[in-house]
């Protein structure tokens, strides 16, 4: 209730003519920001059909595959998949991020980014406990071995 299927895309400042798919996918919500869910997103990664997740907005990134510095096919390896690492590692400069804005499409659905950002943290306290004490159990007998070893060669060494 209250949200309308929208059959005319939201782009920032103008209309994306690299994918005529766009307009077949999407819901668009107050404020006009259209809102995809990953199984429609997963459908667009062909190198005629481009679609990235970076920071849970989505990308039609078709038209600048043979454009991108490091290749398309980097770019086909996260096609309709969330690219959001990758992009990261990377280090992307300014002038990158900013021309990633002309191809903008829409947002992750909401629904979608909960179990994206689930599966991406999970909390194991215990583990890190756990971790803790045996780093140093194994340093103490380390310290221990070499202290005795120590101990030998300096026996070793006065009575010869």
């Amino acid at each position: 209730m209250g949200e309308e299927v929208n059959e005319t895309p939201i782009y920032a400042n103008e209309k994306n003519p690299n994918n005529p798919n766009v307009e077949e996918n999407g819901e668009t919500v107050e404020g006009g920001v259209k809102y995809y869910t990953l199984e429609e997103i997963r459908t667009h990664n062909l190198s005629s059909d481009t679609w990235l997740i970076i920071h849970d907005k989505v990308y039609d990134i078709t038209g600048f595959l043979e454009e991108h510095p490091g290749g398309e096919e980097v770019l086909l390896e996260q096609g309709g998949a969330d690219a959001t690492e990758s992009f990261e590692d990377v280090g992307h400069s300014t002038d990158a991020r900013e021309m990633l804005q002309q191809y903008f499409i829409g947002e992750l659905h909401m629904d979608d980014r909960r179990q994206t950002n689930a599966k991406e943290e999970p909390v194991t306290n215990s583990g890190e406990f756990s971790s803790s004490w045996t780093t140093w159990l194994i340093l103490a007998i380390a310290a221990t071995a070499v202290g005795v070893m120590y101990r030998f060669y300096m026996i070793d060494h006065k009575s010869s």
